[in-house]
């Protein structure tokens, strides 16, 4: 008779690894494909599932990158600061307003914009891939990427002229590496944002100097 040992009855986990979500362009494809009326922001939400942060954090960041008003980035960057906040503290999906939530696009505007973004999403995918990913779980790697785009969002909301565009950019590269598991894009986003941090540093350190020579 043959014995069963206790390691064919323990489940093999491999350490430090989990599954890659499905591509945001595919998510986004379906979701098209499913609706046939008006599509709410919760259901964009829940479609996103486990991947809802980093979807935020890229939605959020390039609406700071689009050409508004010097001083804009003062209201516009207080979504990035939410989202990242709530990654931090280790919200299980994105918390939003219940009024922003029933917000509804119709499906003429939704089907408009998924035929532009579904495709750049398509060629972007071709660059980011996961590779290089020091988080052991989803969840430790929120925290720590909440915590990057959390300092770099400050940054966003801070009014300085012409100097809130390059934070941003570093959460929206940010946001996608953690939607890929990309480890080399989210160190190019962190480097990104170090950078910024040290230009804005600079601007403020001349424009203090400029001033106190003026007036003396």
């Amino acid at each position: 008779m043959l014995q069963q040992t206790p390691e064919q009855f323990e489940p093999v986990e491999a350490p430090h690894s989990y599954c890659r979500p499905r591509p945001l362009s595919q998510v986004l494809s379906e979701l098209a494909e499913e609706e046939h009326g008006e599509v709410s922001v919760r259901r964009i939400r829940d479609a996103l599932a486990d991947r809802s942060f980093a979807t935020f954090l890229v939605f959020t960041a390039a609406i700071n990158l689009l050409p508004f008003p010097p001083g804009s980035t003062v209201l516009l960057g207080v979504p990035i600061v939410l989202v990242a906040f709530q990654m931090v503290i280790g919200y299980p999906t994105v918390w939003l307003p219940r009024f922003f939530l029933n917000r509804s696009l119709s499906h003429k505007a939704f089907h408009r914009m998924s035929t532009w973004l579904i495709p750049f999403l398509r060629r972007m995918e071709n660059w980011v891939r996961p590779r290089y990913w020091p988080f052991p779980n989803a969840k430790s790697a929120e925290k720590v990427v909440g915590l990057i785009a959390l300092v770099y969002a400050i940054a966003v909301v801070i009014p300085i002229p012409f100097g809130n565009w390059l934070p941003a950019l570093a959460v929206f590269i940010c946001g996608i590496a953690l939607s890929e598991r990309d480890g080399f894009w989210l160190a190019v986003g962190t480097i990104t944002g170090v950078v910024a941090i040290c230009i804005m540093i600079g601007v403020v350190l001349v424009a203090h100097a400029f001033a106190h020579s003026w007036l003396l």
